[in-house]
């Protein structure tokens, strides 16, 4: 299961980065006289209802929708881990505090939390990875905080405090090495969810704008035309399932290895 998940992530990976090399046309070429082509042998996918080439569009809607999912879940993960390092380190009212507004931000659906959020920065894809991270901190922070909490009871952290060891040293040396494998675990299975949430706000028309490529948007352009042109929604469909199903494939076979992060992702899943 885990081959299979690190095949399909590591093909769409090297398709990212190799994008403008295997595109068979220009992704913003519009040919009015190619308009909802089925697959030929000129445009393997079809074409839109502006005439560019379909197949080249998912191309390089794979560079967009990867490279902002996982560079989403980049600032989420600092932001997260930052604030559970010192809630889980420090304790006290700073623990509180953190901690009450880790519950308020998961009080609320993080998908309705990031359109409130991008209702206030408008739509574009900058302000929909901006408006999910700062939602979806909140997961890493509760995670780390109890990673912490965890830790700080083992013999080697009572030794580093018994020689004087200070904090800075103390997180990165000793807690931060303890404590990244189920973090890292946890984001894999998130990506695919991160994908999904990013194309979603594609296709509500609140993430990448035309004529930019990227599979949500794709999605909504072609959803009025699903009749006569059903090729326009059934690939990028088809591109974010595979890819959330090759996150997902990663994800689980490395989460069951960790109860810690099964049983986290088995409670956020039930709230």
């Amino acid at each position: 299961m885990k081959t299979s998940g690190l095949i399909i992530v590591s093909t769409l990976f090297v398709i990212s980065f190799l994008a403008p090399y295997l595109v068979p046309h220009s992704p913003l070429e519009i040919n009015l006289d190619r308009r909802l082509e089925g697959p030929n042998e000129i445009y393997p996918l079809g074409t839109d209802h502006l005439g560019r080439c379909l197949l080249s569009r998912l191309i390089d809607g794979t560079r967009r929708s990867i490279g902002i999912a996982v560079l989403t879940q980049a600032i989420a993960l600092t932001i997260g881990i930052s604030v559970g390092m010192l809630s889980g380190y420090w304790g006290g009212r700073l623990d509180f505090l953190l901690m009450r507004l880790v519950d308020l931000t998961l009080a609320f659906p993080s998908l309705i939390l990031s359109l409130a959020i991008i209702s206030l920065l408008g739509p574009g894809i900058q302000n929909a990875m901006i408006a999910f991270a700062l939602v979806h901190w909140a997961f890493y922070a509760r995670l780390v905080r109890g990673l912490v909490i965890e830790v700080k009871g083992r013999k080697f952290i009572e030794a580093a405090v018994a020689i004087g060891v200070g904090p800075s040293r103390m997180i990165l040396r000793h807690y931060l090495p303890n404590i990244f494998s189920p973090i890292l675990v946890l984001a894999s299975l998130d990506t695919g969810r991160v994908i999904f949430a990013l194309s979603s706000l594609g296709f509500l028309g609140l993430g990448a704008q035309p004529p930019i490529p990227e599979w949500g948007a794709m999605l909504n352009e072609g959803r009025l035309l699903i009749a006569t042109a059903p090729h326009l929604m059934l690939f990028p469909g088809l591109a974010i399932l595979i890819t959330v199903m090759g996150f997902n494939l990663i994800g689980e076979a490395s989460m069951w290895r960790r109860k810690d992060v099964s049983i986290f992702h088995s409670e956020r899943m039930l709230s």
